[in-house]
């Protein structure tokens, strides 16, 4: 049975400290993300925030002729937006759903007063900022050193980290825009990882079969990531158990 959709399924509004939340939460607004939705484009102000709960926001950098790779993945963990209350209200990237599901979205002038009371709204959000960093500078390591067959164990795992269950809906177009490389390299690579008996892949679908196993191929990249947002971010296990909200501070 589907959970009814609840901010606190994102684990940074469960962070919130309760008065916070309390000022947020009638602002909130729950929306659809469906598959290949563009959240914002490059270099366009930013209006909203936003915070996925079953969807997962891809942010992929696009060069002048075309060409793009994906730089970090978003989900449930955090949100899309940091450049609204860093001070740089652009950024370079763009946001693309890659998993559709549902989230909420926050005007961002509530989100910068709320950053900017130097208080605990502001360390939890430079905390996930530190993380994402980490994200975006491993993934540049890895697309530079490791195989496409590493990097879609990664992504694949990245991924999985932010959905319940082992299905992965996506267009081959997309996971090959996402990784930055051919349609043809991405059908290899999904087909290797198939024969391999890790995953099934067929229409669009991927359903993974050994978690374990793609842990094993993955590059250490995965861990690296992985390790450091247990280390700076909240953890809840079961949000269908917990308070309205669980503050770190």
């Amino acid at each position: 049975m589907a959970t009814a959709p609840n901010p606190v399924q994102n684990h940074l509004l469960a962070a919130l400290p309760k008065a916070e939340f309390e000022r947020w939460r009638p602002h909130l607004e729950l929306i659809k993300m469906p598959l290949g939705q563009v959240l914002y484009e490059s270099g366009i102000t930013l209006s909203y925030v936003y915070f996925p709960t079953t969807a997962i926001v891809s942010l992929i950098h696009v060069m002048h002729d075309g060409a793009s790779a994906e730089i970090a993945v978003v989900g449930n963990e955090g949100m899309v937006g940091i450049s609204l209350f860093m001070g740089g209200q652009s950024t370079p990237s763009r946001g693309v759903v890659q998993s559709a599901g549902d989230g909420y979205r926050l005007k961002g002038q509530l989100m910068k007063d709320g950053f900017n009371q130097n208080g605990p709204v502001l360390h939890l959000l430079l905390r996930f900022t530190q993380a994402l960093i980490t994200q975006m500078t491993q993934t540049a390591a890895c697309n530079r050193h490791h195989s496409l067959d590493q990097q879609l164990c990664r992504w694949l795992l990245l991924s999985l980290d932010r959905l319940e269950g082992y299905d992965l809906v996506m267009t081959q177009e997309l996971i090959a825009n996402m990784l930055g490389v051919r349609r043809e390299g991405v059908t290899e690579g999904a087909l290797k990882l198939q024969e391999a008996g890790l995953i099934r892949y067929a229409r669009g679908r991927i359903t993974v079969l050994d978690r374990k196993g793609l842990e094993e191929r993955s590059c250490e990249c995965y861990e690296v990531v992985k390790t450091e947002y247990d280390r700076l971010l909240p953890k809840v296990a079961d949000m269908g158990s917990v308070p309205l909200h669980t503050s770190l501070f």
